[in-house]
């Protein structure tokens, strides 16, 4: 584990969340009035004069190393890392909305090997050939520093422009300083009528498997990450990754909904059916089982006890 000391917390707690969202996440904030913000993934996530809470949980903070700690569930070292490699500690009131700088992409350093990674994905259901078409074209590998799994997603140079971080070790996830949520992890390899949409990563890896299993060819269907999605309040607004790509790839006709089985993912399929109604044919196709794709393959290799997922406020 990293070793952050005392002085670079102090330095970390400086910053605060709005300032934070603004230079790294812009997207994630929602202007409610004057000062007062909320965030697209927790629209209770309440932000006013320099601080923040969360009342659906009860709980808030000032800094946005409390955030990430504490929303983000990001451990402690690696909340520090993200907030000092961002951006230059400044006061607040520096800000202006004019100032924009372009987003540099910082990866992790490579691991020499992808041992852990491969050994994590596989006890995850995935298929040893879809996790080596990851790693040979390079949109997956392992970091040297906490073994992560990093998924890259390019631009239209080819560039990386974003990666997706998922620990193999416990729950984290995350992602890389500077990733630009227009270009999420991805695998289409020639033009498509039809887009698949999947929340994470993993949730996208597990629907090619299921591909496989069947025999059917899923390097030539179009498979996009969200990057993660939020129950929007306005018709209007789509998941940047989403937007991007169809406006990338006009070809595109038919959009598949694969999001998860909980209020988030029902919230986010409702709000991306009314948004592209009468421009695509949308269907929504949520996972048979578990709460998200990854669950339902783990349920149909044995891995993850069979079970529905029916919340409370589905009917």
């Amino acid at each position: 584990m990293a070793y952050v000391s005392e002085e670079q917390i102090r330095e970390a707690r400086q910053m605060d969340l709005l300032s934070y969202l603004r230079a790294n996440d812009p997207s994630e904030l929602v202007h409610i009035s004057g000062q007062n913000y909320c965030t697209r993934e927790h629209d209770s996530l309440k932000i006013s004069n320099g601080k923040w809470y969360w009342f659906s949980r009860g709980f808030g903070g000032v800094s946005a190393l409390d955030y990430l700690i504490k929303v983000k569930e990001i451990p402690l070292p690696q909340a520090v890392e993200a907030i000092l490699g961002r951006v230059e500690l400044s006061p607040p009131v520096s800000y202006t909305e004019k100032k924009t700088e372009q987003k540099r992409l910082l990866l992790p350093e490579r691991n020499s090997n992808a041992e852990q990674v491969i050994r994590y994905l596989r006890g995850r259901g995935i298929h040893p050939a879809v996790i080596q078409y990851c790693l040979d074209h390079k949109l997956l590998y392992e970091s040297r520093d906490y073994h992560n799994a990093v998924f890259v997603g390019y631009d239209e140079r080819g560039h990386p422009a974003y990666a997706a971080l998922r620990g193999t070790i416990g729950n984290y996830k995350g992602e890389a300083t500077g990733s630009d949520k227009h270009y999420s992890f991805q695998i289409v390899n020639e033009a498509q009528s039809e887009v698949h949409l999947f929340e994470a990563a993993i949730d996208l890896l597990s629907h090619a498997t299921l591909l496989h299993k069947k025999g059917h060819d899923w390097q030539k269907e179009a498979l996009l990450s969200l990057a993660g999605v939020f129950q929007m309040k306005r018709q209007e607004v789509l998941p940047v990754a989403l937007e991007h790509f169809l406006k990338q790839h006009p070809e595109i006709q038919t959009v598949h909904l694969h999001l998860d089985n909980d209020e988030v993912g029902r919230g986010a399929s409702e709000g991306i059916i009314k948004c592209l109604e009468g421009k695509y044919k949308v269907l929504d196709e949520p996972p048979e089982c578990g709460k998200d794709v990854n669950d339902q393959l783990m349920m149909r290799l044995g891995l993850k006890e069979l079970s529905s997922f029916h919340p409370e406020w589905t009917r």
